[in-house]
């Protein structure tokens, strides 16, 4: 069992979701608040331990620094077994479960940028950028979450921490077809009827 983490959180953040998987499998972890108004995450003794300025990020006990939202979900699963938000190593099911928690940064993540950042500019083209389209993306989550109670069949994992968490947050800053889509919404309201997932939604 990992040692006590060092939590680096916004509310108002990716960070919200490290916090729903801290809690999901259980980690003891310090919160330390990220004031982004005060520049908390572009002074010095930050950027000594993670360079971007971003979080979340997480110290481990050895001091190990880890970054970047699906890292940081796939770590926690692997090193809270008990949790089992992981399907076995070497099972197809545990290929889904790669396969779905990097679509969330590959995919889902950039479509949704390009969609509410460049409004009324021309697409990118399709074939030149790694999630086609965003209606693409969209279609792809719809079936996925249509097909089964959770992105990788009748078992909650990871995955649908980090996809769960991006279509809640979107769907409420009003990105397009996620409130409008019935699939979406009830995979949605499945995810987050969760205690982890409340007690994440607490204020820290």
């Amino acid at each position: 069992m990992p040692g006590k983490i060092t939590f680096y959180y916004n509310p108002m953040s990716r960070a919200a979701t490290a916090r729903w998987m801290l809690e999901e499998v259980g980690a003891e972890y310090e919160t330390v608040l990220v004031d982004f108004e005060a520049g908390d995450n572009r002074k010095p003794d930050f950027l000594a331990i993670n360079p971007m300025g971003k979080i979340p990020t997480l110290v481990l006990a050895d001091r190990t620094v880890l970054t970047e939202t699906a890292a940081i979900l796939t770590w926690l699963a692997e090193a809270y077994p008990a949790a089992a938000l992981a399907p076995e190593p070497g099972s197809s099911a545990r290929g889904s479960y790669y396969r779905w928690l990097f679509f969330g940064g590959s995919c889902f993540e950039p479509a949704l940028t390009e969609t509410m950042m460049r409004k009324g500019a021309a697409p990118l083209s399709k074939g030149s950028v790694g999630w086609g389209s965003y209606n693409d993306v969209i279609d792809t989550l719809e079936q996925a979450v249509s097909r089964n109670t959770y992105l990788v069949g009748d078992q909650f994992t990871a995955a649908d921490v980090y996809i769960g968490s991006q279509l809640s947050w979107a769907g409420g800053f009003g990105a397009p077809r996620i409130q409008d889509s019935a699939a979406i919404q009830a995979y949605v309201e499945r995810v987050t009827d969760r205690d982890a997932y409340r007690r994440a939604m607490r204020p820290a």
